[in-house]
């Protein structure tokens, strides 16, 4: 969850980097291709086997909420709204997984992950309002639609963690992302002002590297070790592991971008470390108890 987290967080830069020179629905159609192309090669380099049963059938369509429809919207928004007012709405993605895991999974959180996930989201929103704060807060229109990418999100991992253990991750991934790019062809003609391959013709190089580098971390490994660690914990634990990704997005923009972090936001970085540690040690904790009391209980059993 952390891997994914930073590749979220990595990716963004990128991304942003490449928006400079490419409109977004082409952008997400260069990613995706990249990024499925990425995937099948290690499906077959690793010798992997495919089963299409109705479990991936069903996940694999989940890929239309997730990256389909939820980076579509994602990056239409964020060409209509400002960069905080973006992560600010992305950082109640946690707090929405977390209710609809318990509404829909009967995931019901312990009290710890609660507090911790609200002490999260809190460090979330100092890191990405301490340097411009809420501006003018974006366009209405762009914000709104940045929400419905936030509930896809949010959707696609409830709905994953109900049958991901069954299905094996790298097919999975590949299968959904082939899918997320089906969806990214069909809805690209709404962007073009002129030929598509006039604008892809015309691409600076670096705006190549930013796209490809984007499309692989953004996508393709980015999901693949988020798909890894959902299979080992709940939905409602997973999504307070999101609310790491500010925090490698802002070291990426250090480094790559030249941003720079204030007094607040450096606050807002060590809560959320502090919160997503404290729950980690916690369920570290529990798992072990659990362990413990199912060896008693067999220990009884036999003696009985």
């Amino acid at each position: 969850m952390v891997l994914s987290a930073a590749c979220w967080g990595l990716g963004t830069v990128a991304t942003k980097a490449a928006l400079n020179g490419l409109p977004p629905l082409t952008l997400l159609v260069v990613q995706m291709s990249v990024s499925v192309l990425f995937l099948w090669i290690i499906f077959f380099a690793t010798k992997q086997t495919l089963t299409l049963g109705k479990d991936m059938v069903r996940l694999g369509l989940a890929g239309l909420l997730n990256p389909g429809m939820a980076y579509a919207f994602a990056l239409i928004g964020l060409s209509m709204t400002t960069a905080s007012m973006s992560s600010l709405l992305w950082a109640a993605e946690p707090a929405l997984i977390l209710g609809l895991a318990w509404f829909v999974l009967k995931e019901r959180p312990a009290s710890t992950t609660i507090i911790f996930s609200i002490v999260a989201i809190t460090g979330a929103i100092l890191v990405v309002t301490g340097s411009t704060g809420l501006e003018s807060g974006g366009l209405i229109v762009g914000n709104l639609i940045i929400v419905v990418a936030v509930f896809c999100c949010a959707i696609y991992t409830v709905l994953t963690r109900q049958t991901v253990e069954r299905v094996k991750p790298i097919p999975l991934i590949a299968v959904q992302l082939t899918v997320s790019l089906v969806l990214a062809l069909l809805i690209w003609p709404i962007e073009f002002s002129e030929s598509p391959w006039v604008i892809l013709s015309n691409l600076q190089p670096s705006t190549w590297f930013w796209a490809a580098t984007s499309g692989i971390i953004y996508y393709a490994l980015a999901f693949m070790f988020y798909i890894l660690g959902l299979r080992k914990m709940a939905a409602s634990e997973a999504g307070l592991y999101l609310n790491l990704i500010p925090i490698f997005g802002i070291v990426g923009a250090y480094f790559f971008l030249g941003d720079r972090l204030n007094p607040v936001q450096w606050i807002g970085v060590f809560i959320i470390l502090f919160a997503v540690l404290a729950i980690s040690v916690l369920q570290k904790q529990g798992i072990v108890l659990r362990a413990r009391f199912k060896q008693k209980r067999r220990a009884v059993e036999l003696n009985t």
